[in-house]
This record gives structure tokens, sequence and C-alpha cells, in this order.
């Protein structure tokens, strides 16, 4: 093909998630939606995910599926292919704009046969035993904090994967702090704080200014549309999870600095 081609093929490396249903009921989906995101509309940073349903035990004759890929969007989650549907739900899938793709487009790898020659075997000595091994070089440790330095403005967000994070500047309105572990703000904290985002219930978030628009430890949140209670605005607090008859709840307390 010409380089000059109006159009020409080239191989990628496309990050896309495996997003595992096993309903394709659009309440249900909400509900773990919410509990996984607390709403927050670019959770996912529009990444792309095919929806794999070969886990589903049960599914019904027909879904809705143009509902399904919005509510999957305002979770920022663009959904592209589905696979593990019966032929029926596949096809309605596919005519929604969610083509069928098999399970090894999920990234399975396929052994290597090896080739063997035609030729008879022909024997040989026993080789030498191998030296022993060398250990291998310890691997570097994963970082268990991440300090955050800087004022954070409206509309920019900050992930500390798998770690705590330590923030020593504002968090804006309209800004957000992610953490798979811990996050304290030693500053005035007014967007939004999502600790334990990976589903660490034992997680908290620390302030020692209580201004914020969301608090979410696990994906249980909890939103100030009215703003912050009086009794709690702009003072030092602790948001954590307690147990309530076998619930978890979040709950908001002050904290004491003297």
């Amino acid at each position: 093909m010409a380089k000059d081609s109006p159009i020409q093929f080239k191989g990628t490396t496309l990050k896309i998630i495996q997003t595992q249903l096993r309903t394709t009921d659009h309440a249900a989906l909400h509900q773990a939606l919410t509990e996984l995101t607390g709403n927050s509309p670019d959770f996912f940073e529009n990444e792309l995910a095919v929806l794999d349903f070969s886990q589903a035990k049960a599914l019904p004759d027909s879904a809705d599926w143009a509902t399904i890929i919005e509510l999957l969007g305002q979770s920022g989650l663009k959904a592209v292919a589905t696979c593990g549907l019966p032929d029926e739900l596949a096809a309605a899938a596919a005519a929604a704009g969610l083509p069928v793709v098999g399970g090894d487009a999920l990234g399975r790898q396929r052994a290597k046969a090896e080739q063997t020659p035609n030729t008879p075997p022909v024997a040989t000595p026993e080789p030498a035993p191998p030296p022993p091994a060398l250990p291998a070089p310890a691997p570097e440790a994963a970082p268990r904090t991440i300090i955050l330095d800087k004022p954070l403005r409206s509309g920019q967000r900050f992930y500390a994967k798998g770690c705590d994070l330590i923030v020593t500047a504002m968090v804006s309105a309209g800004a957000e702090v992610i953490a798979d572990g811990n996050i304290h703000v030693y500053a005035p904290l007014r967007g939004r704080a999502l600790a334990g985002a990976s589903g660490d219930k034992d997680a908290r978030i620390f302030t020692t200014s209580l201004e914020a628009e969301l608090l979410s430890i696990a994906g249980l949140y909890r939103t100030f549309e009215a703003g912050v209670p009086a009794e709690l605005l702009r003072q030092p607090a602790t948001v954590c999870l307690i147990e309530d008859g076998g619930e978890h709840r979040l709950t908001i307390v002050p904290l004491a600095l003297r």
C-alpha cells in the first residue's frame, strides 16, 4: 500500500478493561456502580471496556443496552464490545453498537506448540547439572505513602494507587483526591475525597478543615449539597466506617488536635 494512501492499518496496544457483569438489570448495576465509584463521573477516565457475561448464571431474553451503555458512561467507562452472551442477546447488543468478541480477545495467552523434527531420536549423554541459581534481586518496594504538596485546583484529580495519600495544600471545590489507603489533608478539604478506593473498609480520611463536597470510604459515600453541618464545618475531623447491625455506616467525628 502506498505511503500516501488515504487509509492505512497499523497494530496498536490498547488498554481495555474486562468488566465482568452478572446481570443486565439497570437498577442492580446502578447500585453496584454507586457503591464502587461514589457517583464520580470520571472515575474510570474514559477507559474502554469489554462487557464479559461469561460468569452470569441466568440472563433475561432482552436487555436495554442503550441504558446500560449510558449508565457505565456516567462513571467514565466506555463500553465497546461484549462476550459470553447467548446468541439472541449478543445480536441485540451488536445492534446497539456493542459487537461480540471472543474470549481470546481479552488477553488470554495461547501456549506455543513445540516443533519436533521428523528425524529419529539420537541418544545423547545426560547433561551436567546446572550451576546453582543466583538469588534474584529483591523487588523495589512500592511506596507506602505519597505526599502532594501543591494545591489541587477545580477539575483536577489525584490518585494514590496502592498506598496512603498526604496532602499539605488545599483541595479546592471541584477537585478530587483518591487513595487505596488513608487520606490525610492538612489544609482545607473543599472538594471530594475517596479513601479505600480498592475496597479497604479500614481506611480513613483525616482533615484539619472539613469543607467537603463528597466523602467516601470503600465505596460508601456521603454528599453535602446543603453544606457540611455547622458543628463540623471548617473543623478538624476524621471519617471512617463503623459496623452497625452487620452493615457498615460512614461516620464523621470531630478530631481533637489539642
